[in-house]
């Protein structure tokens, strides 16, 4: 009874998702309707023990599969509705979602029009802001250009995100980039310590004055990391279906989740690339819960932090807010 109990309540739970890449959300049937002998049957990555053997693996298979469908702007806005429509389906009222700025150079489409294409998608009832991924080696003669163009007249963009593998340097083009970005008034995020050492955290915080940190788990390496995470205000949108199934811990137990809870560092619950892992945010509910030893409280920590940090009008984060407390208590109450 209980765990029908817990299922219902993140079932019914306002949800944020703060940490998603629109390509790696494809729809697995927007795949099959391109091809549906070759998509048929689902393949061995998406399956539940499926986990990655590198990070370049899991890179591969998505790409591979990604580019089989988005090809236009118009493919985008069609994934879009999809992906949205799931989220509505999952109680979800806010959303950040990047993509890859790469796809300008891959595909040759103007990236205003990828981003007017997602935002054209949003249906009523939920908020998404759009950011642009920036790899670490992005800053090539084809995209700087269309870089600096983005975070100058780009009216509808939310913000950039800084992508790639972290074993790739720091260029000294990214440290002025992302300043200009901050000046402007976009939101800045970086992924960091996930692959990379949890200094990359602190200097992501530090260097890049960003105050939204994706994955982040590594922080746990490092009292001190953890100690600028908590005195800079900044927040880890944490995805732990992605990090078991990528390795980036080795198992469910040695995931930090946990501890960053308890030490009071502020975290998001996402799905990162629903696409790849075959999960969906209530599963990472439940997984916090079924897995990392969240309770019912920490849930709606979880929760209420992505509406804290949600770009969205004030009244609307309050009453999400309020409904997650109240859905809280309701269910301590039956449990008396």
């Amino acid at each position: 009874m209980k765990g029908s109990a817990v299922e219902e309540l993140i079932a019914n739970l306002p949800k944020t998702e703060t940490h998603l890449h629109i390509e790696g959300a494809l729809p697995w049937e927007m795949l099959r309707e391109t091809n549906p002998e070759k998509f048929s049957s689902i393949p061995a990555f998406r399956k539940p023990d499926f986990r990655y053997e590198s990070f370049e693996q899991f890179e591969s298979i998505l790409i591979d599969h990604a580019l089989l469908v988005f090809n236009s702007a118009e493919s985008y806005y069609n994934a879009a509705q999809r992906i949205f429509e799931n989220h509505l389906a999952e109680k979800v009222r806010y959303v950040e979602t990047s993509f890859h700025a790469g796809m300008m150079e891959f595909l040759k489409i103007p990236g205003e029009e990828i981003l007017s294409a997602i935002l054209a998608a949003v249906p009523k009832g939920l908020t998404v802001r759009v950011f642009m991924g920036i790899s670490r080696n992005a800053y090539t003669p084809y995209l700087a250009p269309r870089l600096e163009e983005a975070i100058e007249k780009w009216e509808q963009l939310a913000g950039i995100d800084l992508h790639g593998l972290e074993s790739l340097p720091m260029e000294d083009w990214t440290i002025p980039f992302w300043r200009k970005a901050r000046s402007n008034g976009l939101t800045v995020k970086a992924h960091a310590g996930e692959f990379g050492p949890a200094e990359n955290v602190s200097h992501a915080i530090e260097r890049l004055g960003v105050r939204r940190i994706q994955h982040g788990v590594r922080a746990v390496e490092s009292e001190d990391v953890m100690k600028v995470i908590v005195d800079s205000g900044s927040t880890l949108d944490v995805c732990p279906i992605s990090n078991h199934k990528l390795r980036v811990v080795r198992e469910w137990g040695d995931h930090p989740l946990k501890e960053f809870i308890d030490r009071g560092i502020s975290c998001t619950i996402s799905t990162d690339d629903p696409f790849s892992f075959n999960n969906s945010l209530c599963e990472e509910y439940l997984n916090c819960m079924d897995r990392l030893n969240c309770s019912v409280s920490d849930i709606g920590s979880l929760a209420w932090n992505g509406f804290e940090v949600a770009d969205m009008e004030l009244s609307e984060k309050r009453s999400s807010q309020a409904e997650i407390l109240k859905i809280i208590e309701n269910y301590h109450k039956g449990d008396d």
